[in-house]
Formats: C-alpha cells, sequence, structure tokens
C-alpha cells in the first residue's frame, strides 16, 4: 500500500511519543501540515522560528526526549539558527524537519534557494552545530533517517540534528512497508556504565584524599543522577560545587553543596575547590564560566590538584585540566558503582561535621550580608528583593526559566533550588530571550506545574511575539520582565571599565531613558498585565499572577546592581589589566597561589 511521505511521517512521530511540532508554516511545509492537521500531534505555531527553536528547547529539558521543531527554508531555517544552536552548546535533544525547494529544482534559484557555494545546500547552515545534517534525496531513505536522527539525538551528549527536506518528497506516494523497520526498531539506547577497574580507581581517590570535592555540572540533570550523587556526597561526607547548569543537582540548601563555582561563585566554594587535592568532575565541560577563566588559583588550582573526570562526550575528557583518570560513561550508573565500590572499600563511610558546620556557617553569613537589600523597599527595585518575594511565593516545585544578566547570574548565586529540574538556565549560548519563549515549552512538558520566567526587558525586548503563542495555544505562564532600561550586564562591564555606558542603555535621542510599556504591549495581545509601582505592591501582584489560570506579564523596574563575583572573568583584565597582568592574562604569582585583580571581587552598583 502507498501513502504520502508527509502521512508516513507524521504516523511515525505519533508512534514515536511525539505530542507537540513547534514551528513555523511556509510553503514548503504545508503538505506536513495537512497530514497533522488531523493527528494526535499538536502543532505549536509561533511567529518567529527562534521562539520555536527556543520552546521546543524547553519542551525537551523537561522530557528528556527529542522535541520536534518544524520550519520553511531559507529564512526560516536560518531564523531557527540561534535557537538550535542555543540547544546544542546546552546538550538539548532535537529534530528540526525543514523544508527545502523541490529536489527537482536545485541550482535554479527557485524561491529562497540557499545555494552561494553548492547547489542544494541549505542544510550545510547547520552543519557547523548540529549532531548531524541529512537531505532527503529520495523519499524512501525517510524511514532510516527518522530512526538515525531520534537515536543520535537522544544518545551520548545530547544535541540537534537536522532533517531537510525537499517539499516535493512531502507529497510523493511510499510504500508503507518502508516504514516496516520503524515498528521493530527500539527508540531506546542503553547509555555506557563505567569500567569496573575505572569505578573502583575513582573510589579508591575519593577515599584516599584529604580534601576531595565533587564538582557536579549539568550532565547529573540531564542522565537523572541526582539520588545517586546525594548518595555518594552523603556516604564520604564530600563537598559537592556545582556548574551553573548543574543548579538543582542537589539542593542548594544541602548541608554539602557549596554552591556555584567561577564568575558568580562563591568564596567558600573556591576556598575549597581551589584546595582541594582530588576533584571528580562529573558531566561538566569545566568551561570559562565555572571556572574563572581558567585562572589558576582561582576556582581550581591544577598545580595540586588531581582531576578524576566522568563524561558522556569523549571530546570534553580533559579539554581544560589534564585528568587523572578520564572514564566515559552515563552519571546515574556511574554514580552507582563508585558508591558500590566505596562502600566494598571503606565500609563505615567517613563523617565531616566540621566541613558541614563551615558550609552552614558561610551560608548563614553570605544569607545575613544581603538580608538588608533583599528587604529593601527602594524603587525601581532591587534584583534582591524581587528575587526574595518570588521566592517566597513560588512553591518549591515550580519551575523557572531564566535568561540573560541577573536573572541568570544572580539566580544562580542567589536563589536556592531545592528539586530536579527545578530551574532552566541558558548556559553555552547564553541567548538573551531564551527565557520567554523556552517556557512556553516547559510549560506545555509540565502542564500541572506553575512556569515563570525572570527576564531583563533586553531580553524579553527581543522577541515580544512570544506573548501570541501563549494566547493562541493556552500557555498559561508568567513573565516577570526585570526592567532596567538596558542590557544591564553589559552596561555595568563597559562602565567599570570604560566609565561610559554608550550602546548598552535604552534612550531617546534627547538622552533620557527609555523603556516600552511592556504591560500596555502584553495587554495589546489579550494577556493580563501589570506596570509595578513600588517595591510593597510586587509581591502581591505576582501571587496574582501565578493564582491566574492565564497568561500574565509584570513589568517590574529594576536599579542595575551588579551580580557579586567572587571569580575571575578574563574580558576585565584585556580591557582594564593591572600589574598582575600581562597580554589580558593573570600571570603575577603570590606566595603559591595567584593574585586576583581587584575588580574579581567588585560587588559596586552600575
Amino acid at each position: 500500500m502507498k501513502k504520502l511521505l508527509s502521512h508516513q511521517i507524521v504516523d511515525y512521530l505519533e508512534r514515536r511519543g511525539v505530542k507537540h511540532v513547534f514551528g513555523l508554516c511556509g510553503h514548503t511545509v504545508i503538505a506536513m501540515l495537512d497530514a497533522m492537521k488531523d493527528s494526535k500531534l499538536k502543532f505549536v505555531s509561533v511567529r518567529h522560528e527562534q521562539i520555536a527553536a527556543h520552546a521546543a528547547d524547553g519542551y525537551a529539558r523537561v522530557t528528556k526526549k527529542a522535541s520536534v521543531v518544524m520550519c520553511h527554508l531559507g529564512p526560516g531555517l536560518s531564523n531557527a539558527t540561534t535557537g538550535v544552536l542555543n540547544a546544542s552548546m546546552d546538550s538539548i535533544p532535537m529534530v528540526v524537519i525543514a523544508g527545502d525547494v523541490p529536489s527537482y529544482y536545485y541550482g535554479k534559484h527557485p524561491h529562497q534557494e540557499v545555494n552561494l557555494h553548492s547547489d542544494g545546500s541549505q542544510y550545510d547552515i547547520f552543519k557547523p552545530f548540529v549532531k548531524r545534517a541529512w537531505r532527503l534525496d529520495t523519499a524512501e531513505m525517510m524511514p532510516e533517517i527518522l530512526d538515525k536522527a531520534f537515536r543520535l539525538a537522544e544518545s551520548g551528549r545530547p544535541g540537534p540534528v537536522l532533517i531537510s527536506v525537499p517539499m516535493d518528497m512531502f507529497s510523493r506516494e511510499v510504500d508503507t512497508d518502508l516504514f516496516a523497520r520503524t515498528y521493530n526498531d527500539s527508540p531506546v539506547t542503553v547509555r555506557p556504565a563505567l569500567d569496573p577497574d575505572a569505578a573502583k580507581a575513582i573510589a579508591q581517590k575519593l577515599i584516599d584524599a584529604k580534601q576531595p570535592v565533587l564538582h557536579a555540572g549539568g550532565g547529573i540533570l540531564l542522565s537523572g543522577a541526582s539520588e545517586e550523587l546525594r548518595a555518594l556526597a552523603e556516604f564520604l561526607d564530600l563537598p559537592v560545587s556545582r556548574t551553573l547548569m548543574g543548579q538543582g543537582c542537589m539542593p542548594d540548601t544541602h548541608p554539602l553543596m557549596l554552591g556555584q563555582t567561577g564568575f558568580w561563585g562563591f568564596e567558600l566554594t573556591h576556598k575549597l575547590t581551589t584546595g582541594a587535592d582530588v576533584v571528580l568532575a562529573l558531566g561538566t565541560r569545566l568551561a570559562e564560566a565555572d571556572s574563572s577563566s581558567w585562572y589558576p588559583g582561582v576556582t581550581f588550582d591544577p598545580a595540586r590538584t588531581k582531576f578524576l573526570q566522568i563524561d558522556i562526550d569523549p571530546s570534553e575528557i580533559g579539554r581544560n585540566y589534564p585528568v587523572e583518570i578520564g572514564a566515559i560513561a552515563d552519571l546515574k550508573p556511574a554514580l552507582k558503582q563508585i558508591l558500590e565500590a566505596v562502600k566494598a572499600l571503606c565500609p563505615g563511610g567517613k563523617e565531616n561535621p566540621g566541613l558541614r558546620k563551615m558550609i552552614s556557617d558561610d551560608k548563614t553569613r553570605f544569607k545575613a550580608d544581603n538580608k538588608a537589600i533583599c528587604d529593601d523597599s527602594r524603587f525601581p527595585m532591587t534584583p534582591q528583593r524581587i528575587l526574595r518575594d518570588v521566592k517566597d511565593i513560588l512553591p518549591d516545585d515550580a519551575i523557572i526559566v531564566t535568561d540573560v544578566g541577573w536573572n541568570k547570574n544572580g539566580m544562580a548565586q542567589q536563589y536556592d533550588i531545592k528539586l530536579p529540574g527545578a530551574i532552566h538556565h541558558c548556559s553555552g549560548l547564553a541567548t538573551m530571550g531564551f527565557g520567554s519563549a523556552a517556557l512556553l515549552g516547559v510549560k506545555l512538558a509540565a502542564p500541572d506545574k506553575k512556569v515563570v520566567t525572570l527576564i531583563g526587558d533586553g531580553g524579553f525586548g527581543t522577541n515580544p511575539s512570544v506573548i501570541a503563542a501563549a494566547v493562541e495555544h493556552g500557555i498559561n505562564v508568567v513573565w516577570v520582565v526585570m526592567n532596567n532600561s538596558a542590557f544591564g550586564t553589559i552596561a555595568g562591564l563597559e562602565s567599570a571599565n570604560y566609565n561610559t555606558r554608550f550602546g548598552t542603555v535604552f534612550q531617546t535621542p534627547d538622552g533620557k531613558s527609555y523603556t516600552p510599556d511592556w504591560a500596555a504591549i502584553a495587554r495589546g495581545y489579550g494577556v493580563k498585565a501589570k506596570t509595578i509601582t513600588s517595591a510593597d505592591e510586587f509581591a502581591a501582584a505576582f501571587r496574582e499572577a501565578m493564582d491566574a489560570d492565564e497568561p500574565y506579564l509584570l513589568d517590574v523596574p529594576m536599579e542595575n546592581i551588579a551580580v557579586p563575583t567572587p571569580g575571575c572573568w578574563n574580558i576585565n583584565d584585556i580591557y582594564s589589566p593591572n600589574e598582575a597582568v600581562e597580554n589580558g592574562r593573570l600571570v603575577q604569582k603570590q606566595g603559591d597561589g595567584y593574585v586576583v585583580p581587584s575588580h574579581a571581587k567588585s560587588h559596586k552598583t552600575n
């Protein structure tokens, strides 16, 4: 029996358990729209392909399965690049199905064809950042490509893949027998555990270490290994540091959780990570932001520390620090194996009450030092006050999506997350506009949860048409726009280094501060909205927004205050080098450590 390929693709997606397809129409994909209209799939139509990719990204973060994006050729595909690249850099599985020009018109410049370097090559646009890009050259290839695409997106280090489909292929009839293989191909790929000898060797290193640290990245959350991490930490009383993407891997309130490392980390965290004789890095690239630009002695000190590293991606092992043991494995079985080996070698475990007290005392001190600014009633509001009020109202099992700036850096540093998956950051690409769109997918994947984004006005302004998608599809989310009339982080950075804010603040030609009336714009889209006019008004307004069974936007004027930065960021030393810096790099030793540039501890108001 023969059937249109578009309808067989829809059948496949339904069997795969796909429930939502995110995208935007175009003449190359209307055959797919026709096939979906009477299917079980819900097409989440948006006004810009970047929104579709970010929403699909958020959806996949919650479901832990590959989400699906459908887009048009040319500008549709290029508009989606930022969102798909963001997913790639944060290891989020995604299958992008893109319409293409008719296969028999390659190179003739049909409408919107991309072929500057070769004919029929629009899929080359995605090649630098997807795990694989296919062009469908015959309709009969589609069953095998679909199975490969989903398996590749979800296995190993997860990430996006692309299938570029000439529009005529969607409308071709193919034999249904070709899809028989997709009924028999298991959708699950078993992920690798540790070599038993490696597990035993890592266990021995942790037991023998005098000052060990577990350093947890986003890989813990991707593999669902939070309980295994906690069990290992508690059995040996090991301190746990985390990356930005690792937030929620263990409760921020756990007595062994040190907190974040890097630019926006904590001084106690850095004291223990730089003093560690063994660091077991778990599912982290040990990237620049989390490692203080790799300056020795600031976040980590390879001169005194032996690094052990476990990651699902072999290319990450030893990338930024030399490793004594490097292992490729999924962290959930790996941590179980290590704990089993530890119990065999050290049945009684270990206790370190002094460590727990030190961590508790430091957290108490940090909160006490910040209490005044958290309670401050000045207006525009302090970001710390916004976070305090949100925390007082939002249930622990709600899901927060951040964006770029204070709402990400400050949240990761100062907002305690207690459950895995309760917060989602964009880290690798750090894309403005991620939060306002990703929460749409998060809510669709977790309809029973309260879902909110805290986002700057710069980030929200990149794609305000997310509001239309929420209305059209009944997605009841809350946007909290932390409005400082600027690209706040960059304004502070430029001000600190050059004493100017040129190009970073929003103003009219006569120099007056300017901001759109985001609440009025939201109401124009048909969404409930309020502009906050005093600090004491915000909590009640936020509670009303969270209780409303409909989309809601709060425009919150906010003072631009820098996030405390106990770590280093190399760009400061490029722009304003001091006596410890040569050619933009920290080089001057002091004793057995390194001089930390004075601006690394900046707490000033920008």
